[in-house]
């Protein structure tokens, strides 16, 4: 197993901020890119810099804003591989830091835009966030309860799922593309694009059954016992996802209620089905379940909260919860890396930096000295 990851020689430069950048540029650190990650100080007043994602890489403090700060920014650009921005669009042309801009001075260079509607269309200069992202696309209709709002998930499915993961898909495709052609390229990713492919189900089962596609109403989102969650007597949940047939029937017959077997996707007994489900997983505790199906095998899981996961055996064996040193030498623990390579690993190999902790590091590799960079401090360029 080599000790490199498999994008060590790769530099990034991360103009981004807030999670769907910022989440992007730590997978790729996380596998052994170099990231720098480049922000104005006039973002740190607003408390939103997410240390947790700024492991495995250098953060520097620039003001894009003045030449000083776009002369320093081109000079890191002419040696980087990638440059990954989330700003509205037309905001790095103003600045001068666009594609075109880099282009000039590096051919090679593979630039990711990150946005929420995408760099052309009638929406692609409105503001937003992953609600909005989530509701435009269609996905936030279908998550909830019947004859209830739509519920706001509490994790930003649009922000990682479709800014951060496919432009870390973008970035690696182009650079697999550069290695046959020599030259870089633009990357245009929209969060809300990104949620339109998760309407794969939906689009499938509308044109099988002609029938909408309705909150809380569907195969995969509570309309059948066999796909559901239930309390259980200690007021837990247990999530039960049995699909396909060989499952149903499991925990029918583990029931005593074989003739629901043929009853799976029944529409006319299927409120019967669920309130039978509900009255029987409402007997015993989370724990007496888990006990009772360790030997029966009918896609099963306990729904667990944050605290659960942090402590879960499975997430400590497969290193999904680690423990990471944090510059205080204090020990805490970090979300591990899922992507698991057998010869190139990802690895955590430096806790997350402090906002523009390693201004003076890289301005000094680029050649200016300690005098030349206090004055840079001084004037409010870094």
């Amino acid at each position: 197993m080599l000790n490199k990851g498999a994008l060590t020689g790769v530099q990034v430069l991360d103009l981004s901020r807030l999670l769907p950048g910022p989440y992007c540029s730590m997978i790729l650190a996380d596998h052994g890119a170099d990231v720098i990650a480049v922000e104005g100080r006039k973002f740190q007043a607003d408390g939103m810099f997410f240390k947790e994602i700024s492991r495995n890489k250098r953060h520097v403090s620039l003001n894009l804003k003045t030449q000083e700060g776009k002369t320093i920014f081109l000079a890191l650009a002419k040696n980087a591989d990638v440059i990954l921005e989330g700003f509205r669009p037309g905001v790095v042309k103003t600045l001068g830091v666009d594609y075109e801009t880099v282009r000039a001075v590096n051919p090679r260079v593979i630039y990711c835009s990150i946005t929420g509607y995408g760099q052309t269309g009638p929406m692609w200069d409105r503001v937003g966030h992953d609600v909005n992202y989530l509701s435009i696309s269609g996905v936030l209709d279908l998550i909830g309860e019947k004859g209830h709002p739509p519920s706001i998930p509490g994790v930003q499915f649009a922000d990682i799922a479709g800014g951060s993961m496919n432009a870390v898909v973008g970035i690696l495709l182009a650079l697999l593309a550069r290695e046959k052609s020599g030259v870089g390229q633009y990357i245009d990713i929209s969060m809300t694009d990104g949620m339109i492919g998760y309407l794969t189900l939906p689009s499938f089962f509308t044109k099988l059954t002609g029938e909408k596609y309705e909150r809380s109403e569907t195969r995969f989102s509570h309309r059948y016992a066999c796909y559901n969650t239930y309390e259980t007597s200690d007021h837990k949940y247990i999530a039960i996802g049995a699909v396909e047939e060989r499952f149903w029937r499991n925990l029918c017959e583990y029931f005593n209620v074989p003739e629901y077997i043929p009853l799976q996707y029944d529409e006319e007994r299927r409120q019967e089905i669920i309130a039978f489900m509900r009255r029987s997983f409402a007997g015993r505790t989370l724990a007496e379940w888990e006990e009772e199906f360790l030997e029966v095998e009918v896609c099963h899981s306990r729904i667990q909260g944050y605290e659960d996961v942090l402590r879960d055996p499975l997430f400590l064996e497969r290193e999904m919860i680690v423990p990471v040193l944090q510059g205080d030498g204090t020990i805490s623990k970090a979300l591990g890396i899922p992507v698991k390579l057998s010869e190139t690993p990802g690895s955590l190999r430096t806790p997350p930096v402090d906002f523009g902790e390693h201004t003076r590091q890289v301005l000094l590799e680029l050649g200016y000295t300690n005098a030349e960079i206090d004055d840079f401090f001084e004037r409010g360029i870094v």
